[in-house]
């Protein structure tokens, strides 16, 4: 195309040309983590060997989340905030449209299954300061990429909780409890669904489990979550 000659697409990491809009160079490719099989059936972490279909890991063994599975797509590092931090701090929207291609992949199993999705609100001053909800428009993508029905403001943030940066995860579960709740509009048509919960990173799950535990208790069937990246920790 002419436009595509004046302005050629360019490598979502690095910035170098690209066949097409909204993908990576072959040296970005390479560099990211990618989440695939073998993993946690349960909250997708990636195993070093396969242990079985059904394998749980060591944290899901000592205490199952409230979510019935999570998936993400890159494991969160050094490589990876080239693609998540200008999207989430530096107005790059633009983005949201190929990572939901992504996150559509990675989260196939997920969304065969969901009947809305969903994204973690943010507190109006966080949303005011930023201009944009990242969890939103990557909600919005996925449901453009499926078909699925979108529930932009099915959860609301009812109180301040402030960065959860820094917080182990038993700090970010207290932080964060009683933080959401269901906007009214949306009681009657949350019960007996399946949710699609959608974020951008993935930490310790605090912030999706307190989400899950309100629409659970709202009676939604099934709450699942997809994110953009989770942060894996190293092996002890």
């Amino acid at each position: 195309m002419v436009l595509d000659a004046i302005l050629p697409p360019l490598c979502l990491g690095c910035n170098e040309i690209v066949a097409e809009p909204g993908s990576l160079c072959a040296a970005c490719w390479q560099g990211f983590s990618f989440i695939s099989a073998p993993h946690c059936t349960c909250c997708g972490v990636p195993f070093p060997e396969d242990l079985g279909g059904d394998a749980l890991c060591v944290d899901c063994l000592k205490r199952p989340p409230r979510f019935r599975r999570a998936r993400a797509t890159p494991i969160y590092d050094g490589e990876s905030r080239r693609l998540v931090l200008p999207f989430k701090h530096g107005d790059r929207t633009d983005m949201a449209r190929a990572y939901g291609r992504w996150m559509a992949q990675a989260g196939a199993g997920l969304l065969a299954e969901a009947e809305l999705v969903a994204p973690v609100p943010l507190h109006w001053r966080r949303l005011f300061t930023r201009r944009y909800n990242q969890a939103l428009l990557l909600a919005k993508s996925l449901s453009r990429e499926t078909g699925i029905a979108l529930a932009p403001d099915l959860l609301r943030r009812r109180r301040w909780t402030g960065s959860q940066a820094g917080l182990k995860a038993k700090e970010r579960r207290r932080n964060v409890r009683q933080a959401f709740e269901i906007h009214p509009r949306w009681t009657d048509a949350l019960r007996g669904k399946s949710v699609l919960l959608v974020d951008d990173v993935l930490t310790t799950g605090a912030t999706v489990e307190a989400c899950a535990g309100v629409l659970q208790r709202a009676g939604a069937r099934h709450v699942d979550v997809l994110t953009l990246a989770r942060v894996v920790r190293p092996a002890l």
